[in-house]
């Protein structure tokens, strides 16, 4: 008999209140994205704080710079996450109905976007105000987590982004199981679902918690405090592999996006080789996984080029 864990049905909104005619909602999702910028704020401060951490025992900004810095990098996770999935997920969709990009409170947002604007918001400012770059990289590289770690918990109390079907002990029946909002029959991930029909599915939002913000989250955070900033481009270059990681190990147990399953491809895989093949999050992950492979080998190289023999 296949196990089954009912959905908590937690609402997506917090409280909703009317003002004027106008209805606004506080959710989850909303408040993922708060904890996290506040958490990683925090933690950022901290550690610039405390200058014996860093190269030369030099901190590489006052507190008043990554202050500044906080307002570059919320418009680049929102700006970069929400076009990230636009360009990435849903092109033909938005492209035809462009209105739509900007409803950012109905979801839709990419970690690739958000980490891309991130990144080209910070240049903007570490250029601006004489920042070394690589050293404000290992910062944000351990400030990161908490917010994947809330985020992917919003995406649990959403029900949305949720697993392949297991028969794990641990499987959760997600209140959605098929793509077809006339609640007629669909194909999903091979097989022929109903709404209401008891289906476990693995609660990869919840193995990306883990990975991605716990697990790599603690990794960074303990190699910061005991001297990894002294080798520049080592703790982000951790992060890149070891997000990437991560997120390629989930997919396997993590439905693909709608528009990539067809009847030939229940595994919504965007690249194939016969049997086998890779879906859009593993594409995209890769590239991080050299690049944070790179970044290691590129700082250590570096390091023992600078100790003396």
């Amino acid at each position: 008999m296949q196990a089954l864990i009912p959905f908590p049905e937690i609402d997506p909104a917090i409280f909703t209140i009317g003002l004027f005619g106008i209805e606004f909602s506080l959710r989850w999702y909303a408040l993922a994205y708060i904890a996290g910028i506040l958490i990683g704020w925090r933690m950022g401060l901290a550690l610039v704080s405390r200058a014996t951490l860093w190269p030369g025992d030099t901190s590489p900004m006052s507190r008043e710079k990554a202050d500044d810095m906080l307002t570059w990098i919320v418009l680049g996770i929102i700006l970069g996450g929400r076009l990230g999935y636009v360009l990435f997920y849903k092109p033909g969709y938005y492209f035809d109905n462009p209105g739509e990009i900007i409803r950012v409170w109905d979801g839709g947002m990419a970690f690739h976007g958000g980490m891309l604007g991130v990144v080209l918001a910070v240049w903007v400012f570490c250029v601006r105000n004489a920042v070394a770059k690589i050293h404000v990289a290992d910062l944000l590289a351990v400030c990161v987590p908490p917010g994947l770690f809330f985020g992917r918990v919003a995406n649990f109390i959403n029900a949305e982004l949720y697993g392949r079907p297991t028969d794990v002990a641990w499987g959760v029946k997600f209140p959605s199981m098929c793509f077809d909002p006339t609640r007629q029959p669909c194909e999903v991930a091979g097989q022929w679902f109903y709404y209401g029909t008891e289906v476990a599915r693995h609660p990869s939002q919840l193995y990306e918690a883990g990975l991605e913000g716990l697990l790599l989250g603690a990794i960074l955070l303990i190699m910061a405090l005991r001297g990894a900033f002294k080798v520049p481009g080592l703790t982000v270059g951790v992060f890149f592999a070891g997000y990437g990681i991560s997120r390629f190990i989930v997919e396997f147990y993590r439905l693909a996006d709608e528009q990539f399953i067809t009847s030939d491809n229940p595994a919504g895989y965007v690249m194939r080789l016969g049997e086998w093949g890779i879906t859009k999050g593993q594409q995209l992950s890769l590239p991080m996984v050299f690049l944070g492979i790179g970044l290691i080998l590129w700082a250590l190289l570096r390091k023992r080029r600078a100790t003396p023999a």
